[in-house]
């Protein structure tokens, strides 16, 4: 079974945003392992430098580096990353079940992104749209697709 894993940047406080992830992750549940971790987002002022921003995220990058699994397939989430179809992540999913090391990793930045390092980590930087949207809602949407891509997997009617 799939390991997969959420490195987050900041904590779901939201009551809605909690009760979509929890029902996404009941759902998946049936298909895969899936954890989250949360890394504390770093406060800053509300007009930060361009330095300040880069420190922060530097820090963050620290915790995000630490939780990822030395042999996980990394994915990272960011604004210029590629945008791939529903069913390419059914493809990411299936890939990565035969590979023989059957470890995925997402991980989603906070509201100033990710630090390159954790960019350049990442063996795949995916954008969700060129939208921009709040960074706990891509926690959520990210799980729906996560779900999409083992529906479609099965060839169930949910993608549709």
């Amino acid at each position: 079974m799939l390991q997969i894993k959420l490195i987050c940047v900041g904590k779901l406080r939201e009551r809605f945003y909690i009760d979509a992830f929890e029902e996404y992750r009941k759902r998946l549940a049936a298909y895969c392992r899936l954890a989250c971790a949360d890394v504390a987002e770093q406060r800053l002022p509300d007009s930060p430098s361009d330095a300040q921003i880069r420190a922060a995220l530097e820090k963050e990058a620290a915790e995000i580096l630490k939780a990822i699994p030395a042999d996980a397939y990394v994915v990272a989430l960011c604004v210029e990353g590629r945008q791939v179809p529903s069913e390419a992540m059914a493809e990411l999913i299936a890939g990565r079940e035969n590979s023989g090391k059957p470890k995925l990793c997402f991980v989603i930045g906070g509201s100033f992104g990710l630090a390159e390092s954790v960019k350049n980590r990442a063996d795949l930087r995916l954008s969700m749209s060129k939208m921009t949207f709040p960074h706990h809602l891509a926690r959520v949407m990210l799980a729906e697709q996560l779900y999409r891509g083992y529906k479609i997997k099965e060839g169930s009617r949910y993608h549709k």
